[in-house]
């Protein structure tokens, strides 16, 4: 379902809204950051009250500088502070959430309580599956680059101006998510990119968001030095089961392994924690990543996905995945 078709819908909901809270996943990334950010921008226009959900206690490099440049700028709340900041008619609250739509990955699954399901939005470019919230409205286009675009296309909706620095942010969501413009990129996420560029947004800052750290980069790249090959189309790459990574660094490398010869997709695997091993799995488009990953307990598109696996080994994961994927190929 495309913004377009539900976009009358869509500015109901905001125009009738007091107040309204911006909730999505948890490890927010640059698409995450950037479309809460500009939803926000687009609510304080309308003169909502607005708060950001975030209990991250940890962020990447790009949400860090993002939001040491904008110390002070926003509401920002913990899910133990949304009941002080309700409005007294509940008709009049809204949850906005944005970049997923399965409870388990949000912010603050608790935070979804708080609100009827007509007073919750959703707006991802993620599948449907299983632990997908029940919504009021949900917007869900697979077709969409980013979540990011999704917000750009309202912006224009609403004819509004934007600052620069916002309309890069926005930017450097959709950077992140094509890859650089090599994945789910179409006419209509070149013409979201103009449409930012001719608001200001700088490539150049972008750049900067999407830095990488020296270190970070070359331990990803021993990563890819452990990698499988299947049916010369395939790769699975394994961190070392004696390191945690960061779930953006083994994204980057599951993007980094699609630049090469005959490979249409790509899985890494590697612990994210002391006691969860994570995969993130990317394709061309000729395997449907969602697919593969839901069986995991996982989930995306057909392009791009993920899943968290808690009590296991890098091994044992390894093994249920290409079992899966055995399956696919028959």
């Amino acid at each position: 379902m495309k913004l377009i078709e539900r976009k009358k819908e869509l500015k109901q909901k905001l125009k009738s809204a007091k107040t309204v809270f911006i909730m999505a996943h948890k490890d927010l990334d640059l698409d995450a950051l950037g479309s809460s950010i500009g939803l926000y921008i687009i609510l304080e226009k309308l003169n909502k009250n607005c708060f950001l959900i975030i209990n991250d206690t940890k962020h990447e490099s790009g949400v860090s500088k993002v939001f040491k440049e904008l110390e002070g700028c926003l509401n920002i709340i913990k899910d133990s502070e949304i009941e002080d900041n309700l409005y007294i008619r509940s008709k009049k609250n809204l949850l906005v959430i944005l970049d997923t739509n399965k409870e388990e990955l949000v912010q603050a699954r608790d935070a979804i309580n708080y609100f009827d399901k007509e007073n919750i939005v959703i707006l991802d470019h993620h599948e449907l599956g299983e632990t997908s919230i029940d919504a009021g409205l949900m917007i869900i286009d697979n077709d969409i680059s980013s979540t990011c675009e999704m917000i750009t296309n309202l912006i224009e909706a609403y004819k509004m101006e934007l600052d620069p620095y916002y309309a890069t942010l926005l930017l450097s969501g959709i950077v992140l998510d094509t890859n650089n413009f090599t994945l789910k990129t179409n006419s209509e996420t070149y013409y979201a990119a103009y449409y930012l560029s001719s608001m200001g947004a700088s490539t150049k800052k972008v750049q900067y968001l999407l830095k990488q750290d020296l270190k970070e980069y070359i331990e990803r790249q021993k990563v890819i030095t452990n990698v499988d090959i299947i049916n010369n189309r395939i790769a699975i790459a394994k961190g070392s089961p004696y390191m945690v990574y960061r779930r953006e660094d083994i994204a980057k490398i599951a993007d980094t392994l699609l630049f090469f010869n005959d490979i249409e997709a790509s899985f890494v695997i590697a612990k994210t924690t002391s006691k969860t091993i994570s995969i993130s799995g990317r394709s061309l488009g000729n395997y449907d990543i969602s697919k593969i990953l839901t069986p995991l307990g996982g989930g995306g598109n057909k392009t791009v996905g993920a899943t968290r696996i808690s009590d296991s080994t890098i091994s044992k994961v390894e093994t249920k995945l290409k079992q899966i994927l055995k399956k696919e190929e028959e």
